[in-house]
């Protein structure tokens, strides 16, 4: 009994395995089964076949014309079209639209005209048909593109004017050198070459042109032209020298090695006119500044007895006053170096400019001079200016003639009416606010002299 039993068990799992496999591999069935092998609870341990349903497998979606959420476990249809809606990230299913048709949410194929996102598909096909889509101007189009064309020149035509414009174009080398030549020039009337010197001093301020002038041979020739008969080429031969020297240690040298220094010398001692000697004291003093060795050889040719005489000329109260400026900044510029040092990256050139400085012995020749007793002749004039630049003087030279100011009653009565003068004038300055006033500048510098004197 027992061998039918398995005998028939066989015959059934070989029946149902034969029944199932048609229907598993049908892709249009409307009904699955799912084979279970069930553990039967009989007491002989038969184990009993079941062809019990899934109901999730035989769950089929029916699509329609419409967008439809397709839930986990649905199977779809051939043919049906299915989408991602990515703002959800649920899945839908529709039937395939008709050729032409258009779809809804303003869809027009595959190109959605609304939502805000766009698959690969939708984006490739949109960028093909703006590749093919050839946009063709209307007539008004073609017109004002026509119109606003006929503002502009074209790019190559401002190129050639601009090609045209650089070969006309002379640079400051080729300006300065016409201007020698008119200067030089045999034909050339006074007004021509008075007019070459004053272009010619325009240029040379910039560093670069006044280097240039050397090279060209301008220097030399301005040099020279300090000893012209005519006074307005001296006056305005000095204002070009003046002017390349500002500076510029390069001009310096060639001016001094070109006795330059000793012409300027010459101007400032004999008969000149007014203007011719301002613009020789103008160029001496820029030859002078920040030089060391053009400083020695000035004191050697006298340069102190030049600047005396023209200090006690009559009629030149502002080139007493220019000399003295000048001489100040001699001094400042001495002790400023060996104090602390002007370099402010000290170069191989540094201690050897110690050692030219260290050389210039101003004040002890001022005090031998008698510029001790010249300066303060200045504290009379009624100019504030002038006052200052004498006050600043006195003070910078107050080494070598301290016991000759304590002695010098006048000069003493004179910081006095200046002293009370100016505390007039700061204190009115103070009353509109300014506590640091021109006025209270003049005021410390009376006081400091004061106090030193005691």
């Amino acid at each position: 009994m027992t061998v039918k039993r398995r005998f028939l068990k066989k015959v059934l799992l070989v029946l149902s395995v034969l029944l199932c496999v048609p229907r598993c591999l049908s892709g249009t069935g409307t009904a699955r089964s799912a084979l279970m092998v069930v553990e039967g609870s009989e007491p002989d341990g038969e184990a009993q076949v079941s062809d019990d349903e899934d109901p999730e497998d035989l769950e089929v979606f029916q699509p329609t014309d419409q967008w439809q959420e397709l839930r986990p476990g649905q199977a779809v249809p051939a043919g049906s079209h299915v989408r991602l809606d990515l703002q959800t990230g649920k899945r839908e299913a529709k039937l395939q639209d008709s050729p032409g048709e258009e779809e809804e949410g303003g869809r027009q194929g595959t190109v959605n005209t609304e939502s805000q996102t766009f698959t690969a598909q939708e984006l490739k096909k949109a960028l093909k048909h703006f590749k093919e889509a050839a946009v063709v101007p209307t007539d008004e189009e073609k017109e004002a593109a026509e119109a606003l064309r006929a503002q502009f020149r074209p790019l190559d035509e401002l190129k050639r004017d601009m090609e045209v414009l650089g070969m006309m174009m002379e640079t400051d080398f080729q300006i300065m050198s016409r201007l020698l030549q008119q200067f030089n020039s045999s034909a050339a009337s006074l007004e021509e070459r008075v007019s070459a010197l004053r272009e010619l001093e325009y240029l040379v301020h910039q560093v670069d042109n006044a280097q240039d002038f050397i090279t060209i041979g301008g220097l030399q020739l301005v040099i020279g032209t300090l000893n012209s008969s005519e006074a307005v080429l001296q006056e305005h031969a000095a204002l070009v020298l003046g002017s390349a020297l500002s500076s510029n240690p390069v001009v310096q040298v060639e001016s001094v090695e070109g006795g330059a220094l000793q012409k300027l010398l010459l101007l400032l001692a004999t008969e000149q006119p007014l203007p011719v000697k301002k613009k020789a004291l103008f160029a001496m003093a820029s030859l002078l500044r920040h030089f060391p060795f053009a400083q020695q050889r000035f004191l050697k040719l006298g340069g102190l007895q030049v600047l005396e005489a023209l200090f006690l000329s009559s009629g030149g109260a502002s080139l007493r006053v220019r000399a003295v400026t000048l001489l100040y900044d001699m001094i400042v510029e001495k002790e400023l170096i060996l104090q602390h040092g002007l370099d402010p990256v000290p170069d191989a050139s540094h201690e050897a400019r110690l050692r030219q400085y260290a050389q210039v012995s101003l004040l002890p020749q001022l005090a031998e001079r008698g510029w001790c007793g010249l300066v303060p002749e200045l504290l009379a004039s009624p100019e504030h200016d002038v006052r200052e630049k004498a006050l600043r003087a006195l003070l910078a030279m107050m080494p070598p003639c301290r016991e000759l100011y304590r002695g010098d009653r006048a000069l003493a009565g004179a910081l006095s009416l200046l002293q009370e003068q100016y505390q007039g004038l700061a204190e009115s300055e103070r009353g509109f606010g300014d506590e640091d006033g021109y006025f209270g500048e003049l005021l410390g510098l009376v006081d400091s002299m004061l106090g030193k004197l005691r």
